[in-house]
């Protein structure tokens, strides 16, 4: 007996499309492969943007890599201010040329993480390159501060996961940030203060700089700290942010795709 099997062209075409959205989606995943989020549970190693804690804990970090006017008011003000942990991201050759700075900074308990050593986009060099800027950075900090970096910011807040890989290798943890105070752009105290103050949120990481392109931030410091205190923020170094969780979950982002917030802080 012969068997015959009638498809209506309603199922013929719904089988069709079902395949071609398979297909394209196929397509986009392999050629986007390179630029999908992961996070740093299933693909390690990852950078930190922030920390998650129920807990009002809030770091603020400073990045350094060139002048001498702003490092000592800053300085002033988290004493006055009696912030006494917060996190300093050192470039070497700003370091070497500056090793009483470097070393107040120690002095006053501050943690002290690297910058790298020179202020360029570290996901265009090669690996080599890249284990060298940040190899050559650790050796100058160390011998500054008699104590071995094991957080680095990179310049211009730039990696891939090929910087992510080697940063592990050397035993470095890259650190990011959650809210960028884009004093960096002098934007005034009062914009610098709200963006702070109206974008912290528990296990924050707080960009700010200490370079002397930065003119507007050791007035906005203050009223920060003030601010932040009278929410119930408690100010801890980076590595203590860190040590309330092992991050895992924290979400990776390659620089490629960090459009908002990296807008090329060169020379900061």
């Amino acid at each position: 007996m012969n068997s015959f099997y009638v498809f209506s062209g309603k199922k013929i075409k719904r089988f069709i499309y079902i395949f071609a959205a398979a297909l394209l989606a196929a397509g986009v995943v392999y050629v986007e492969r390179g630029n999908i989020t992961v996070f740093s549970d299933s693909t390690p190693p990852s950078a930190i943007y922030s920390v998650p804690t129920e807990k009002k804990l809030i770091a603020l970090t400073f990045d350094i890599s060139w002048g001498e006017k702003r490092p000592e008011p800053i300085l002033k003000v988290l004493e006055d201010k009696k912030v006494d942990k917060a996190t300093f991201f050192l470039s070497s050759p700003w370091s070497k040329t500056h090793p009483e700075i470097v070393t107040s900074i120690k002095e006053a308990g501050f943690e002290i993480g690297s910058h790298g050593h020179k202020h360029v986009n570290y996901s265009t060099l090669s690996n080599e390159e890249i284990r060298t800027q940040i190899s050559t950075a650790h050796t100058v900090l160390t011998e500054l501060t008699g104590k071995e970096p094991n957080l680095i910011r990179m310049p211009n807040g730039d990696f891939d996961k090929r910087v992510l890989q080697v940063a592990s290798d050397l035993g470095y943890k890259v650190i990011q940030w959650d809210t960028d105070s884009l004093d960096w752009k002098n934007i005034g105290v009062d914009n610098i203060v709200k963006r702070v103050t109206s974008k912290a949120h528990p296990g924050d990481i707080v960009l700010l700089h200490a370079s002397d392109s930065c003119k507007q931030t050791h007035e906005a410091l203050p009223l920060i700290i003030e601010n932040l205190r009278s929410q119930g923020y408690e100010f801890v170094t980076v590595s203590e942010l860190i040590s309330q969780s092992s991050a895992d979950g924290t979400e990776v982002r390659d620089s490629a795709s960090l459009n908002e917030g990296l807008e090329n802080a060169a020379g900061l």
